[in-house]
């Protein structure tokens, strides 16, 4: 009796490791969808179902990664979207959305750290004390892990200026995207790059222009990208365009992005898709976001 229950547990285990491979790789089929509005209605099944798995697979590496990367995604694609487009109509409404693509944004931080924490015991506990010191330890297969717990702690950040606690994790952010930098600064076809973009603004204890980092980044995510992805130009058009009030390189950005063709790589279709939305969206608020 024992045996059998044994076997049957083990048997369950397979069954449950072999379905998280299969989740952690489930955004590759995403990415390449024609149909935001399908993805923004099925992510959250998807989403649900990972936290279900990693339930009875909490050491699941891969699937942590991908959950994180996957709560990152919907929130800014789908939630602080629509709060920035609601805004100028409903501010209330607009806040209860950026409160909620806040807590999804840290329920993905707190994905990426399980993850780390798997790769490294002890490493979050470490990050809290010495941040640096705690990601020097990581190493290059842990670069996406790296990357989206900075993305969802940034981005959290980003919409929570009046949480003096979170906002002093900037630094922990900090540590996380410049040691995904050092590693492989061509992760993903520029994606370090590109966050960082919007990020030098805000870094503390530059030496050199926020604007001249910012460029830099920009250059190589193109470059990284093939100028195939939208992502670098609406970045730079949003913050230093914004921040320099140059209306015109700020249209010329954007209508850049926009003239990107969808399909030349499929792979990037939906991320694409969704950040021509934004830079439609940008757009229109020109007159709004430029004084004359």
């Amino acid at each position: 009796m024992l045996c059998l229950a044994s076997a049957g547990c083990s048997v369950r285990q397979i069954a449950v490791n072999s379905l998280a491979d299969s989740l952690a790789q489930s955004g590759d089929v995403y990415a390449s969808d024609e149909d935001p509005q399908l993805i923004r209605d099925a992510a959250p099944f998807s989403l649900k179902l990972m936290e279900s798995v990693l339930a009875d697979a909490p050491n699941h590496k891969e699937l942590l990664r991908a959950t994180s990367s996957g709560f990152t995604q919907y929130a800014y694609a789908f939630v602080v979207q629509d709060a920035d487009e609601l805004e100028t109509r409903d501010i209330a409404a607009a806040n209860a959305l950026r409160d909620r693509a806040r807590k999804l944004l840290l329920r993905a931080r707190n994905y990426g750290l399980r993850g780390l924490d798997v790769a490294h015991p002890g490493f979050s506990q470490q990050l809290r004390k010495n941040p640096r010191q705690a990601t020097a330890m990581a190493k290059k297969e842990d670069i996406a892990l790296l990357y989206w717990t900075a993305a969802a702690w940034g981005s959290a950040i980003s919409i929570s200026k009046n949480d003096p606690n979170l906002v002093s994790d900037q630094t922990v952010v900090e540590a996380l995207i410049d040691r995904s930098l050092q590693l492989d600064e061509a992760y993903d076809h520029g994606a370090i790059h590109t966050f960082l973009i919007s990020y030098e603004s805000a870094r503390q204890g530059a030496t050199t222009p926020a604007e001249a980092r910012a460029r830099q980044h920009f250059d190589r995510a193109v470059e990284l990208s093939s100028a195939q992805q939208a992502g670098p130009y609406v970045s730079l058009a949003e913050t230093v365009c914004v921040q320099k009030q140059d209306r015109k390189e700020f249209e010329s950005l954007l209508k850049k992005a926009l003239a990107i063709d969808v399909n030349a790589r499929p792979e990037w279709r939906l991320q694409n898709l969704i950040m021509q939305r934004r830079a439609q969206w940008l757009l229109s608020r020109t007159s709004e976001l430029f004084v004359e």
